[in-house]
């Protein structure tokens, strides 16, 4: 029996609570099957926790949200080793990290010790303390927020980090109309919680893990692998430079963009039910893979250059074959 239907419900589902963020919802789906971590940026109050909490439930698996501030320590993530005096041993007590669906808000909240202190978790599934590892339970999704607005009290992720997240998702505000229908929504939401009913089955584990297999059976051909090195190629300057791109970076993308955009290219192409990769596909996650991944000049920053348009450029000058 294929699990695709049971994903392509909980993404319908998802929309259907997120209005007017059918692209976020998308973005997320696409991380998860792809088993990589999402980063949502956008200003308080466009429903990036709801959009993380919603999927979650979606899904079978334990869920923890991190509330980020300015006096976090590693430990209060990752846990500690606590002196047992009865037994006079360290036992080491699990922190908000080791769960399956994990919410970090306002990641840039924390400074950066806290941060680097999900770096391990992120990238290798575990977490060190002393001399001991400890795996972290598949599946493990970290989806992180963070507030662009507000720059006091806060802290930039470094490279290192913002590179181990699969997407970048901006999260924009909805038009008049899409408004009027969050707010019908939230105001129907509030009486029916008055009275509950049974809440959707969600989707194992077991599952979740062969969909993520299904997905790298996704077929790529070798025309679309050498579009996504070419794209990649292109922002190193690399057969040659590109206008509007190599002038304003101050480093390019490494070849994990490749890999991630390969990944992700598989998985939008799996939910949209297809067995292979066009080339739509590669081209509607590039902003999501690349945004965060490039490094702007001085002069870029001076100028008001965004990766967006970075990026722009980069699509209209790398053709597909």
């Amino acid at each position: 029996m294929s699990v695709r239907p049971s994903f392509v419900e909980l993404r319908r589902r998802l929309e259907a609570g997120m209005v007017g963020q059918n692209q976020t919802v998308l973005s997320l789906m696409i991380g998860l099957l792809a088993d990589g971590h999402i980063l949502l940026e956008g200003a308080p109050g466009l429903a990036k926790t709801r959009v993380a909490r919603l999927l979650a439930l979606g899904m079978e698996g334990v869920f923890n949200r991190i509330q980020f501030t300015p006096d976090l320590l590693p430990s209060d993530l990752t846990g500690s080793s606590i002196y047992d005096a009865r037994e006079q041993r360290f036992d080491f007590q699990t922190g908000p990290v080791f769960g399956n669906f994990i919410l970090a808000d306002e990641i840039n909240r924390a400074p950066a010790k806290v941060q680097s202190a999900l770096l391990e978790a992120m990238e290798e599934r575990q977490v060190t303390s002393g001399t001991r590892s400890f795996k972290l339970e598949s599946p493990f999704f970290v989806i992180a927020t963070q507030n662009p607005i507000e720059h006091e009290g806060t802290w930039e992720l470094p490279q290192a980090q913002l590179d181990r997240f699969l997407l970048h998702v901006t999260v924009d505000y909805p038009d008049l109309a899409t408004e009027r229908e969050i707010l019908d929504l939230v105001l129907q939401e509030a009486v029916d919680a008055l009275t509950p009913g049974e809440a959707p089955a969600s989707i194992p584990k077991a599952d979740l893990a062969e969909a993520r297999r299904l997905v790298l059976d996704v077929h790529l051909s070798e025309p679309i692998r050498d579009y996504i090195v070419r794209l990649m190629s292109g922002t190193r300057g690399d057969p040659e430079s590109l206008n509007g791109v190599d002038e304003h970076l101050s480093h390019p993308v490494s070849p994990r963009g490749s890999v991630s955009l390969a990944r992700t290219a598989q998985a939008r192409a799996w939910l949209m039910e297809r067995d292979h990769v066009l080339p739509e596909d590669v081209y509607a996650l590039v902003p999501d893979v690349l945004r965060h991944r490039m490094g702007l000049t001085y002069r870029a920053e001076a100028d008001g250059v965004t990766p967006d348009q970075i990026i722009q450029n980069l699509l209209e000058q790398v053709s597909v074959v």
